[in-house]
């Protein structure tokens, strides 16, 4: 189960239906299961997200694998292809061994750049460099990229980290956010596929971004750019960061726009939100609950749509679960911790009745701390009144960790083997 503290949460029937539902949604993206779904060998033919490839005889395979899904995703995929691997490059956040003499494995820095992501991202760019039209490059994508995959040509990591610090901080989406990270980078807008070519490249993508715009998850390395130095510029002036730091322009690098970089690229959603919806969609109604799937593309203040979330519940039957996807921001104005997700279920909390409940997660175990996210019902606010406890306080301080830390509330799951954004869902159930 990836609900470590099921049992200690799960206190009520509506808490542990719940819970069981977001497991099963969590087991339905699980990286493993998705890449056994997605590769399979018949002798000298490999089928690759749908893509049938025929191993000839000078031909060689490369894999690279990029994001919080990457160590997890090539364990499985070096188990599966084996030898036909000729070599490989992985770049995580999390540190393994993989079983396979040519598969490198480094560890990276999320979520701003550092100076062993440069390192990796140029480890992955040399060898690109020897692929030849013969080759087939399998790249895997996933969350978490966007910072790991770091090649600056005109400013530090450090430079590039304050750059990215401040549109966090700022509150600017992820979008725009991942509009600036691509000009900043000889790695991400398409560089990969640049890299690559003229190999053939099949992208299987972990998709975390509301929408699945693939121009955004992981800024795009395999995927042609839309957006130009002049848009990042507009995101840099929007958000002060220009006049904060005045260097941030100079970084600015375009993107590259030649079609025949793409030719030969597929790309192909793998994993996404939508799938997890779909699944805890199934295993509401299979337990007898009405079930809705509200929006697979939410975002906003994360306050605001915790709020808006309470006021949808109010306008469904009772014993009905609404279920969302997307990913919010939190403008940080207090000295607190938390998360965007344990911002959402505290600011739902000064809206319930009492036969409400959020539940809202980061899709891969880590909402900007060690929980996963929170749940919010009657229960916690009788925890929280028996701890004196004061929402607004909290929320104004943005201190939702330590909110729920004190209520017990909160959800930890470790990490989930998952990223596809964040998962929230609602009940309005039967006094």
């Amino acid at each position: 189960m990836k609900i470590k503290n099921f049992e200690n949460i799960a206190l009520s029937p509506e808490r542990k239906a719940a819970l069981e539902i977001i497991e099963e949604g969590l087991q339905s993206i699980d990286t493993r299961a998705v890449v056994h779904r997605s590769v399979q060998q018949f002798g000298e033919k490999i089928v690759i997200a749908g893509e049938e490839i025929v191993i000839q005889d000078r031909s060689k395979i490369f894999l690279v694998s990029i994001g919080k899904c990457g160590l997890e995703a090539a364990q499985e995929i070096a188990r599966i292809l084996g030898s036909h691997i000729h070599k490989g490059i992985v770049i995580d956040i999390h540190e393994g061994e993989i079983a396979h003499p040519e598969i490198r494995a480094y560890v990276g820095d999320h979520p701003f750049p550092s100076e062993r992501n440069i390192h990796a991202t140029k480890a992955m760019i040399d060898m690109l460099s020897g692929a030849t039209e013969r080759d087939i490059v399998i790249a895997v994508i996933s969350g978490g990229g966007s910072s790991l995959l770091c090649q600056p040509e005109n400013l530090t990591c450090i430079e590039e980290e304050h750059i990215v610090e401040s549109l966090f901080r700022g509150g600017a989406p992820i979008e725009k956010v991942n509009a600036v990270r691509k000009h900043l980078s000889l790695a991400k807008g398409g560089y990969l596929a640049k890299h690559a070519y003229p190999a053939r490249v099949i992208a299987m993508i972990f998709s975390d971004v509301p929408g699945d715009n693939l121009e955004f998850v992981a800024s795009g390395p395999t995927v042609r750019d839309t957006t130009t130095v002049e848009d990042a510029k507009r995101v840099l002036s929007e958000f002060g960061i220009t006049a904060e730091h005045a260097y941030a322009e100079k970084g600015l690098i375009e993107t590259p726009k030649d079609p025949k970089f793409f030719a030969n690229v597929k790309n192909v959603v793998v994993a996404s939100n939508e799938i997890a919806l779909h699944a805890m969609s199934d295993a509401a109604r299979a337990r007898g609950y009405g079930a809705m799937i509200r929006t697979k593309n939410f975002s906003g203040h994360a306050r605001h749509i915790g709020a808006g979330i309470v006021s949808d519940l109010k306008t469904v039957q009772e014993n009905t679960f609404l279920f969302y996807g997307g990913e919010s921001t939190v403008v940080v104005k207090g000295s607190g911790k938390g998360g965007r997700n344990q911002e959402v279920a505290l600011s739902a909390l000064r809206f319930f009745e009492d036969n409400e409940m959020i539940v809202s997660i980061a899709s891969d175990g880590k909402d900007n701390t060690e929980f996963a996210g929170g749940i919010c019902d009657i229960m916690t606010k009788t925890h929280a009144a028996e701890s004196g406890l004061d929402v607004w306080k909290y929320l104004n301080e943005n201190n939702s960790f330590e909110f729920f830390r004190r209520t017990g509330d909160y959800i930890e799951t470790g990490v989930t083997g998952s990223n596809v954004s964040d998962l929230v869902l609602g009940i309005r159930f039967k006094k």
